[in-house]
C-alpha cells in the first residue's frame, strides 16, 4: 500500500505542483479544446491562448507585493 500512496503523491505533485490554479486552468483548457473538437470546430488556437493567459495570471499573483 505504501507504494501506491507514494505513486499517487508523485502524480499529485507532478500535475498540481505548487499552484492548483494553474492545474485547474490547464484541465479546463484541455476540456474546452475537447468540446470544440467534438463539435468539429478548429481548436488549435485555444491552448496557446489559454497557456498565455494562465501564465500571465500566475505571474501577476507571484509578483504582486505582500499584503
Amino acid at each position: 500500500m505504501s507504494y501506491l500512496k507514494t505513486f499517487g503523491r508523485f502524480w499529485w505533485d507532478f500535475v498540481v505542483g505548487d499552484d492548483w490554479r494553474v492545474a485547474i486552468g490547464v484541465v479546463t483548457a484541455l476540456g474546452l479544446s475537447a468540446l470544440l473538437v467534438q463539435q468539429a470546430l478548429p481548436a488549435w488556437w485555444l491552448l496557446p491562448i489559454a497557456v498565455l493567459a494562465i501564465l500571465a495570471e500566475s505571474l501577476r499573483r507571484a509578483t504582486r507585493g505582500p499584503r
